[in-house]
């Protein structure tokens, strides 16, 4: 039985890659932004992609592009910049991008599928409380029987450390949240935690951007590229240890803002270890002030094919832009593909075993779209 899925915030397609490998025909995907849908679209041509705000898509438009009437999995992975603690700063403010989380909800009434999954930050569950709790309650009174939890990602192969938060939702049934396959402390049936060196060892030096640029064409260089670092920057990095913070560093070499007893932000300027995940991959992802995106021992950052494959995308994963802030953010706003592989071959699992419960269950709902 083929199972068919709609990726409703689509980005540069790494929930899509999991999606196909745990078996799911992905019939439709949704993307706003245009490098982010150029990159899904180069990977995945068969995929009809919508370019437009999701906001203005009718699950029926949707459907259509289904062989059958029926979708078994709408799955999405909402902006989640809105609830994020890296936007602590921002207090007060109201993201704009927030309410897309009651897309979700919008999508699910008009398609009905046969199952839901959503993956955000944890900080839904609070900066967005009332957000969520309003998906909930949609979503529970359409006979949606929901799982949710918080998830590390390095405890499903992925090497780096990046906590998710999950939903997970049935029609008439639950989907349990998937086992752990990897472990900081292995066992006999938990693997260990992948590392940077499993990732990114051997990789080959890198190009700078204007080194790529002035070869003509920075798509050329595969996008092992890495930012021009300022001799302020160098310095910083030369100074900084593998998996310690910023003030490891003298304060005479700190920026400004970094001295007098600062208290901010740690996990910048800083280096990854080689024998532990990543850090938390984000857009800044080759920025040194950023985040610990610091190179393990060379005097750079890592790049953004290093960054993509921290995200576990594949090697051949083609990112279709010329602008290295667009593809880091395509690559840092990604849910990683092992873990969307992870959650998707769970529903999978768990919509092939209700099959005849939800054909018994829709017999003469009629038209629920």
């Amino acid at each position: 039985m083929t199972l068919t899925a709609i990726d409703a915030f689509a980005g540069g397609g790494g929930l899509t890659v999991g999606l196909k490998r745990a078996g799911f025909h992905v019939v439709a995907a949704v993307e706003l932004e245009h490098h982010a849908f150029a990159t899904y679209k180069a990977n995945h041509p068969e995929v009809h992609g919508l370019n437009q705000d999701i906001a203005t898509v009718s699950g029926a438009a949707l459907l259509k592009h289904a062989e059958t009437d029926r979708i078994d999995l709408l799955a999405g992975c909402p902006p989640c910049q809105g609830f994020t603690s890296l936007t602590a700063k921002y207090k007060g403010k109201e993201d704009p991008r927030n309410k897309f989380v009651l897309e979700m909800a919008r999508l699910t009434e008009e398609i009905m599928p046969r199952a839901i999954m959503m993956e955000n930050v944890p900080g839904l569950t609070k900066k967005g409380g009332t957000l969520y709790r309003q998906l909930r309650e949609r979503l529970k009174a359409l006979d949606y029987r929901l799982t949710d939890g918080v998830l590390q990602v390095a405890d499903y192969g992925v090497p780096q450390c990046r906590r998710r938060l999950v939903l997970l939702g049935g029609l008439g049934f639950k989907i349990p949240l998937p086992d752990a396959t990897h472990s900081r402390c292995p066992t006999e049936t938990l693997a260990a935690w992948r590392t940077v060196r499993d990732s990114i060892a051997g990789m080959a030096q890198p190009v700078t951007l204007s080194q790529a640029k002035a070869k003509g064409n920075v798509e050329d260089s595969d996008w092992h590229v890495v930012r021009d670092l300022s001799p302020q920057n160098l310095q910083r990095l030369r100074l900084a240890k593998a998996g310690k913070t910023w003030q490891q560093i003298p304060e005479r070499f700190r920026p400004t803002c970094h001295r007098d007893g600062y208290q901010g932000f740690t996990n910048v300027y800083g280096r990854m270890e080689w024998d532990r995940p990543a850090p938390t991959i984000t857009g800044g992802c080759t920025t040194l002030s950023k985040g610990r995106f610091g190179h393990p021992d060379a005097d750079r950052t890592i790049s953004v094919r290093e960054a993509a494959l921290l995200q576990t995308f594949p090697q051949n994963y083609r990112l279709d832009s010329p602008y290295m802030d667009y593809v880091c953010n395509i690559i840092g706003n990604a849910l990683p593909c092992d873990f969307a592989e992870a959650i998707s071959r769970q529903c999978a699992r768990q919509l092939r075993q209700n099959s005849y419960q939800f054909a018994s269950a829709t017999h003469g709902l009629g038209d629920n779209g």
